[in-house]
């Protein structure tokens, strides 16, 4: 019926389609036979009656279906030795004419398999010879063709031909498959790797190091694997030394320990020769070598990305690791000439496509290059350096996504040591003092961070990279010095300590907080004694000592909630020791940051060691003479023990003095923050209410304040805090229990009550705690209300409607 050319019933089309579509547990295109799908896929892809929506939408459904359900089926199925023997075991060893009659049956399959899969490609294939295709079915067609693709059979030459041609048709989606389509014939085709297999002992005798023996487990920074990080490595001179050199992709090789046998790729792969290539890979060889072929495949790739506005093509990356993988050096001068053409584009609404493609280029060629021979390399990076260099002298906003995703890409699961090269080309980026712009600038510090790629690998690159970063915390443009503070955090992300082990050669985190908080203590002082600002007449100038200051506050400030952000045990002894200034800071920069710099502080899991030294801190704090500083620290108290609630339990009794002091602190805003604290340490139960501190705050609020000065009534200052300190401390038993009433909820409202008529300052925090009260227990007023006597009831309802407490 499909595949009919006279005019065939629409009902009975649509029939066939529903029943190619199934249900979940049947569904013939996916089925693992290649005798139907050698009927069926050919059918599907040049049906010529699905003229209307509804059979195209099955046809579209079909599709996606194959999409997430088909699995290459096994072409040539072999049974190994212990799969036999586990069979022998579970039931018993077969005889002489079963084992003939399995092995004529077997053979026959895998014949009968064979024939399937080379008539379906054949089939595939000629539909674009004979027939006239929509794009849809051609898209079809080239869908079902990278399903089929496997190395058991050799894929027909007429098929690779088609798919290397449709590189350049004038379909995007038919280019894009094509791009996979070659991405992976070029992985099929690509020579075997030479694995070696070694025994610890013979690996540190090649490279002249004592053998460990502790079979304890010491993660981290060891004598015995210094050999792996670029700290140790000298570039071999000779090509035999560098077939030699025991490369380790994995970061995870000889950070904890060492296996008793290492498996590794030996630097050294067979490449195809053009006297030796078979015909199926000069197919591919040919039509890269061309140059008119290139420069016409990277105009499409260039309109496409115009078209699109797509990210980094990883299938496209993956294409061009592939060919410079196959084909080795050959290509690098055609396609050297294409990515200088491509990075001088002039016309700006082709410029970020050109440098997408540039930066894929690049990638593929840099990962492609993993096993070429030492000559091949060194002349790569002759060429690449220069290209480059000029890369970043002409990044922009656009472009500058697509380089760092092309470094990434070509660095991830990499020994740092095979690209020595591309991380001494990063490394010099923070050298480079010729500023342009902010931008490039910015960008330069972008593309550093790429080298978390290689993590505690580079240690030297790192501290390098720290003590630059560390003398520009007052850069004067703040978007170098955000990224300033990501590297700084980054650098130290690395300092971790396990177990019986502990990072030595990274950057000392502690080391480099304490160097920061002296700059930062410094800035501050010199931000108190200057003005930002001075203002004579007309102008104002700024100063720029405080400038400066204020550059490298706000930069500290950033840094230190980034190290959250990357570290993975951020909390270190030297957290502790700058987080007074983070408090001190509240009155020099009050900002999110700041806020969020403490809270994180707070939401880390804390142990006995840092929460003591904390509370001292905070101690500390809370006798300073800057009340911004006493209002963080009270603030502070609160997210610290909802976040660590467990372990803070045996600070109680320092936590609860510390909270009661501020209570009744001179300023308001302290007072009002401490009031708030204790209501949540009340409500989440670390603190209990009890008869004591309810008898406290009642004395408290009755003070009177008034005293007599030369025969006069007036208010004293220090009577007042403590009877607001008073009513802060109600206020915060009554909101302690936001949805039911506790035994103190009532007396306490009572007592709350007496004061409508004290002072604006009492009076406005009576209002706003009885205004809470109100709004949380409303709803269940009429459970609520068994709790109090008529008359608290008949008072209560006497304040709460007059209308003063909703003014």
């Amino acid at each position: 019926l499909l595949t009919k050319s006279n005019e065939v019933d629409h009902d009975e089309i649509k029939g066939c389609l529903y029943i190619l579509r199934g249900n979940e547990t049947i569904f013939l295109p996916a089925k693992h036979s290649w005798a139907i799908l050698e009927k069926l896929w050919p059918a599907i892809a040049c049906t010529k009656h699905a003229i209307k929506l509804s059979t195209q939408n099955l046809i579209n459904c079909i599709m996606e279906k194959i999409n997430k359900r088909f699995n290459t089926v096994a072409i040539i199925e072999n049974t190994n030795e212990i799969s036999k023997q586990a069979a022998i075991d579970l039931w018993r060893s077969l005889e002489k004419h079963e084992l003939e009659l399995y092995n004529r049956m077997h053979e026959e399959r895998i014949e009968s398999n064979i024939r399937s899969y080379n008539n379906l490609m054949e089939k595939l294939t000629s539909l674009y010879y004979n027939n006239v295709l929509t794009c849809r079915q051609q898209i079809i067609i080239m869908t079902f063709i990278l399903f089929l693709f496997q190395k058991q059979v050799q894929i027909p030459l007429s098929c690779i031909r088609i798919l290397v041609d449709f590189l350049v048709h004038e379909n995007i989606d038919i280019r894009k498959i094509s791009e996979q389509c070659i991405s992976a014939l070029c992985r099929i085709q690509k020579p075997p790797i030479i694995y070696i297999e070694k025994s610890l002992h013979d690996i540190f005798f090649h490279i002249k190091k004592p053998c460990p023996e502790d079979i304890v487990s010491c993660p981290g920074d060891r004598d015995d694997n210094l050999w792996i990080t670029l700290n140790d490595y000298q570039p071999p001179k000779t090509q035999i030394e560098w077939e030699q050199t025991c490369f380790l992709d994995k970061c995870f090789h000889g950070y904890y320990k060492w296996p008793k046998v290492i498996k590794y790729p030996m630097n050294k792969r067979e490449r195809y020769t053009k006297e030796t290539m078979p015909e199926h890979v000069a197919i591919l060889y040919k039509r890269f070598m061309d140059k008119n072929f290139i420069s016409k495949l990277i105009q499409y790739m260039v309109i496409t990305d115009e078209r699109n506005q797509s990210n980094f093509n990883v299938h496209r990356f993956r294409m061009f690791k592939g060919l410079f993988r196959n084909f080795g050096f050959d290509l690098v001068d055609h396609f050297m000439e294409q990515l200088d053409i491509l990075i001088h584009e002039k016309m700006t609404e082709k410029q970020e496509g050109c440098h997408r493609v540039a930066a894929e280029i690049v990638a593929g060629m840099i990962r492609g290059s993993k096993h070429w021979t030492l000559e091949m390399l060194e002349k790569l990076w002759q060429k690449l350096i220069p290209f480059l260099n000029e890369v970043c002298t002409n990044l922009s906003p656009e472009t500058l996504s697509r380089w760092g995703s092309c470094f990434k890409f070509a660095m991830e699961d990499l020994d740092p040591r095979r690209l020595h090269h591309l991380i001494e080309f990063i490394r010099t980026l923070i050298n480079n003092q010729t500023t342009v712009n902010t931008f490039l600038e910015t960008s330069r510090w972008f593309l550093i961070l790429k080298l978390t790629h290689f993590e505690w690998r580079i240690p030297a690159i790192w501290c390098a990279i720290n003590e630059h970063a560390k003398e520009m915390l007052d850069h004067p443009y703040k978007a170098v010095r955000e990224h300033i503070a990501n590297v700084l955090s980054v650098s130290l992300s690395f300092d971790v300590k396990l177990p019986n082990g502990q990072s030595t050669r990274n950057p000392d985190a502690n080391h480099c907080i304490d160097t920061i908080c002296e700059r930062l203590h410094q800035a501050i002082e010199t931000y108190r004694k200057k003005p930002l600002a001075n203002i004579s007449g007309e102008k104002i100038e700024i100063n720029q000592e405080a400038r400066k200051a204020l550059n490298c506050i706000e930069t500290v400030i950033l840094f230190h909630t980034r190290i959250f952000m990357w570290c993975l045990q951020p909390m270190k002894s030297a957290i502790v020791r700058i987080f007074p200034y983070l408090c001190e800071l509240e009155s020099i920069v009050s900002n999110e940051n700041l806020t969020t710099s403490r809270m994180l502080v707070a939401m880390t899991y804390l142990n006995t060691p840092f929460l003591e030294s904390l509370i001292e801190q905070l101690e500390q704090i809370c006798t300073s003479s800057k009340w911004h500083a006493r209002r963080a620290a009270v603030e502070f108290v609160q997210y610290m023990v909802f976040c660590n609630l467990f372990n803070a339990r045996p600070y109680k009794k320092q936590i609860r003095e510390l909270i009661l002091k501020c209570l009744f602190d001179e300023q308001f805003e302290v007072r009002a923050v401490t009031s708030v604290t204790l209501s949540g340490l009340y409500r989440c139960g670390y603190i209990q209410v009890n008869e004591e501190d309810f008898t406290h705050f009642s004395q408290m609020s009755k003070i009177n304040y008034f005293i007599k000065k030369k025969g006069k009534k007036i208010v004293s200052t220090e009577k007042i805090i403590k009877r607001h300190g008073g009513v802060l401390g109600l206020s915060a038993i009554v909101l302690s229990s936001p949805y039911d009433i506790s035994d103190y909820v009532p007396d306490a409202l009572m007592l709350l009550c007496e004061h409508s008529h004290d002072p604006d300052l009492i009076q406005k925090s009576v209002k706003k705690g009885l205004l809470e009260f109100h709004r949380t227990h409303h709803d269940s007023w009429h459970e609520h209300r068994e709790k109090f006597t008529d008359e608290q009831l008949a008072i209560l309802a006497d304040v709460l409607i007059s209308p003063n407490y909703y003014a």
